[in-house]
């Protein structure tokens, strides 16, 4: 009963749409013209804005009011059902769409006086496998957003999630700059967000058993599934490769902060500065101080092996050295108070350490007592002392000795192996010497 019952928790088909409501929805939602397509534009304009100034916020609101998902939705769905009528539909509007934007986002970053590019549109240049799984489960969200009667707010979050326009006008912006490595990188994230929604609203279509509207023969549902698969594999396989690459880079960055940070100390010198360039896997130490010998830069460098670094990428240089002779004096003594301050913090902290041991001392015997009185019930009182022993050679030897008072002297006496077995367990020690009263 309680699978059934999780069972039904999971069906997406309990809130499933009218095939026909579904189709006229999708059906409506591919076209570009009126309404949808001055929403496009001021889209558009909003998500270049939002690039342009690094505004999350903006971009952000730019991807809300953004109708890219319609026409792209519509392409899976009409691919799942065979409907190749509205898949042309669909494509041309895409088409325009597309065209559109990269036209109105170029135009844009031909005529703003701002051109340098903010991290917002930088983080659009570099997809990788982790933007394939995105637009897969977004399109999924999606379109089953779609098929339901309860629609909420899905459809604008994945439209978040899969940033659709903003790429489009990272696309524009390296048109108009003439870069071209962002043009291609924000381009291929356009490509990897468009073909993966595409790719799970068929998933989806078909796993929910949706109607085919128009009979097709055999062989041409087989040559569209070899499309489908084929334009799929295609897109994957960079995002692939750098996803390789990024996690690589990754790792270099870990690999190079451990170096950094244990075997980068030189005496006498100060490291100011550390650059990590995970891309070209270098790094760079810029000290201040005294002037650094090569052989201790070689040392230095030569640590960079326990941490499976290149030592030939790793560069130090000389921020400023302190080479006059009085220069050198005053680092000297610089330094000789900085070692005499540590020193002092150590004798404080052991002298602290030494007192709370003392007061803790003080009261082991009421602590003891405590313990003992479950198990020894005739032991009535407790303390203890550090005693120091000398034998006829005049070696000592320490002694924690406890005294203790019982209202049976014979029984503890009799329970006194018991009890000294119980104490060197307890206090973690053989030399335990013990009194009774």
């Amino acid at each position: 009963m309680n699978i059934q019952r999780l069972s039904e928790k999971f069906n997406i088909k309990s809130e499933q749409e009218d095939f026909d409501i579904i189709h006229d929805t999708v059906e409506k939602g591919i076209y570009f013209k009126g309404t949808n397509l001055w929403i496009l534009i001021f889209a558009i304009v909003i998500a270049c804005v939002g690039l342009n100034v690094n505004s999350t916020a903006v971009i952000i609101g730019a991807m809300l009011i953004s109708p890219l998902m319609g026409p792209i939705l519509g392409v899976g769905y009409s691919l799942a059902t065979y409907d190749f009528r509205l898949l042309r539909r669909s494509l041309t509007n895409f088409g325009f769409a597309v065209g559109s934007s990269l036209a109105a986002s170029t135009l844009y970053f031909l005529a703003t006086p701002l051109s340098e590019a903010h991290s917002e549109l930088l983080a659009r240049t570099q997809p990788n496998i982790y933007d394939v799984i995105i637009a897969l489960v977004g399109g999924l969200a999606g379109i089953v957003a779609l098929s339901s009667k309860q629609k909420g707010n899905v459809i604008p979050g994945v439209a978040i999630a899969t940033a659709l326009m903003p790429p489009l006008c990272t696309a524009g912006y390296g048109l108009a700059t003439g870069t071209w490595n962002y043009f291609f990188g924000a381009f291929y994230l356009f490509t990897i967000n468009t073909v993966f929604i595409a790719v799970a609203t068929l998933m989806t279509v078909r796993f929910l058993n949706y109607p085919i509207w128009h009979g097709v023969d055999e062989s041409t549902k087989k040559i569209a599934n070899r499309w489908v698969s084929v334009i799929a594999t295609v897109t994957i396989l960079p995002s692939l490769y750098f996803g390789y690459l990024l996690v690589k880079q990754e790792r270099f960055t870990q690999q190079a902060n451990a170096y950094i940070r244990n075997e980068t100390y030189i005496e006498g010198d100060y490291l100011l500065k550390s650059e990590i360039d995970p891309v070209k896997r270098g790094i760079r130490l810029i000290y201040g101080g005294r002037l650094i010998p090569e052989h201790t830069k070689q040392e230095v460098i030569a640590k960079a092996r326990h941490y499976g670094l290149d030592e030939e990428n790793i560069i130090i240089q000389q921020g400023f050295s302190l080479a006059d002779e009085e220069a050198s004096e005053n680092l000297l003594a610089l330094n000789t108070q900085q070692s005499e301050i540590n020193r002092l913090r150590a004798d404080l902290a052991k002298a602290l350490h030494a007192q709370d041991s003392v007061v803790q001392r003080q009261h082991l015997g009421r602590q003891l007592l405590q313990e003992l009185k479950p198990l020894f019930p005739e032991i009535i009182a407790c303390g203890t002392a550090d005693q120091v022993v000398y034998d006829d050679s005049l070696r000592s030897r320490n002694y924690l000795t406890l005294f203790l008072e019982t209202s049976d002297r014979k029984r503890t006496i009799n329970n006194q192996p018991k009890l000294e077995n119980w104490l060197r367990s307890r206090l973690a020690t053989d030399s335990v010497k013990i009194y009774i009263d």
